[in-house]
């Protein structure tokens, strides 16, 4: 019976994601494979790990999709890009956590393209007044995307219910990054800590 590739990959993002330094033998039983299987399919760890963070990062990509990331409302899209981002998230801590992958031009230029949509996005929540000014979309969106991996974590060792992560996530990300009229004055910010990206008026 043929092997599918992307079945291995999800075995691998098991694994993987929680033991960066796993062996070849260990992924393939995670797959349910000989590593001679293994080997044919993905010809050393680097393509394997490669492999891996290309369906993170087209799994992401996907959901800023499903999401509509750029229209309307921004707390809205963020909200879908919430449920759009979940079921994958064992995929965005595989992400955070191998940084070995961002040696490669092609999966880094993949992963800017991607963290510059969900930076536009809280760009635009905080010009719609969603979204807190002084805290940069830059980091937001840094913040967003781990919370999205810890998730992740979460869920693989059994501290988040698949069912419950989707409203923890929302809860505790915009607990602390929507707008209120109350919120506390920034201390003052030098000049150059700033950008013209980032400042909103």
């Amino acid at each position: 019976m043929a092997t599918d590739r992307d079945t291995v990959l999800e075995a691998a993002v098991g694994v993987l994601s929680r033991r960066p330094t796993a062996h070849l033998d260990e992924i393939a039983r995670a797959a349910g494979i000989s590593r001679a299987t293994l080997h044919r399919l993905f010809p050393g760890r680097e393509a394997l790990i490669r492999e891996v963070g290309l369906l993170g990062l087209h799994r992401f990509a996907a959901a800023l999709d499903t999401a509509a990331v750029e229209d309307g409302d921004a707390e809205a899209a963020l909200r879908r890009l919430v449920d759009a981002a979940v079921p994958d998230a064992a995929l965005c801590a595989f992400l955070a956590g191998e940084n070995q992958l961002y040696d490669d031009d092609s999966v880094n230029d993949l992963w800017e393209v991607q963290i510059a949509r969900l930076h536009a996005l809280f760009l635009r929540g905080q010009q719609q007044g969603a979204f807190r000014i002084e805290l940069s979309a830059a980091w937001l969106s840094e913040a967003f995307f781990d919370l999205v991996a810890g998730v992740g974590w979460a869920i693989q060792d059994g501290r988040l219910a698949p069912r419950d992560a989707a409203f923890s996530l929302a809860e505790l990300f915009l607990g602390g990054a929507l707008r209120r009229p109350d919120a506390a004055t920034p201390p003052p910010t030098a000049p150059s800590a700033r950008t013209p990206e980032t400042d909103i008026p």
